[in-house]
């Protein structure tokens, strides 16, 4: 058996395609083929079965072998590591997928003094809306991802790491702005921002029940999934928007915006950093979440 063809193997199992499986390796997939057929003719089993035109599935001789591939390539990965930090100079992959506010406001600066302390380290970020970072993150294409806590499926390892508020979002000197309270009834009057309903937020499906319940209609003016694009057309006055914010974010100042609370409708949540179950970071993966651990507790 040979260090290739493992690894193929591995990437053919966990990406359940010999197309996408090539293109990760950079092989082509003809040799790729070749290279399973004859880890398969060593080892005289089959490993994959076709399920319909395109799919295929692990056998279960494959079952096992790609349970020992992964702890093979991730004690090879452990290796590495060990031998870099005899030299005293960490390095390897460090793989993030955030949705765009988080990567745009909440890391750079904590990126840049991570990339000085780590210079050496092979930093890769992904702009992903959360559900498509969890996916990356369960088909193991990324370390670690950035995700709302009411969002983390219970497979994943998450620890809380910044706290945050669903608000109102409104131009300043909206006319909601001077009520004590703002009630679903209320901002439904005025053209809203909605995220798109393909989403899982909790806003838009509570508002909608809650409308209907009411027999009430709302008019949605945009749809956007991106709360710093939805601040910029609610600071033009085109509409109101919810948007879920970290408690005293020093950007939200400067903003032409006032954020209304809504913690009568809406429970805090917590930005989590989220790993996989059976995936142990490395070393100077996990020193970049204690950093971040870190500097959260000293602010809160």
């Amino acid at each position: 058996m040979e260090w290739q063809q493992l690894t193929g193997f591995y990437h053919v199992a966990r990406l359940k395609s010999f197309t996408r499986a090539a293109k990760a390796t950079f092989r082509t997939q003809s040799a790729l083929s070749q290279q399973i057929k004859a880890l398969e003719e060593e080892l005289d089993c089959q490993l994959f079965e076709r399920v319909g035109k395109r799919r295929i599935s692990l056998t279960a001789a494959g079952e096992i072998l790609y349970h020992y591939a992964e702890s093979v390539l991730h004690g090879h990965a452990q290796l590495v590591e060990q031998l870099h930090d005899i030299k005293k100079l960490p390095k390897g992959p460090l793989k993030i997928a955030a949705p765009f506010t988080t990567l745009y406001h909440l890391l750079p600066e904590r990126l840049s003094r991570y990339m000085q302390r780590y210079p050496e380290v092979e930093l890769t970020l992904l702009d992903r809306p959360q559900e498509s970072a969890l996916e990356l993150l369960k088909q193991g294409e990324i370390d670690l991802c950035f995700a709302l806590e009411s969002l983390v499926p219970k497979s994943f390892t998450s620890v809380r790491w910044l706290t945050v508020e669903t608000v109102l979002m409104v131009p300043q000197g909206h006319p909601l702005a001077r009520l004590e309270r703002v009630t679903f009834d209320r901002l439904a009057r005025y053209p809203l921002i909605m995220p798109p309903k393909h989403m899982r937020t909790g806003c838009r499906q509570l508002l909608e029940r809650e409308l209907a319940r009411m027999k009430m209609s709302c008019r949605i003016i945009m749809e956007s999934s991106n709360v710093e694009l939805s601040s910029i057309y609610v600071e033009l006055g085109l509409g109101i928007s919810f948007a879920t914010v970290v408690r005293d974010l020093p950007v939200l100042r400067e903003r032409r915006l006032e954020f209304l609370a809504l913690d009568h409708y809406f429970q805090p949540d917590h930005i989590c950093i989220v790993t996989r179950v059976d995936k142990k970071l490395l070393s100077y993966q996990q020193d970049f979440v204690n950093m971040l651990m870190q500097e959260s507790n000293s602010c809160g």
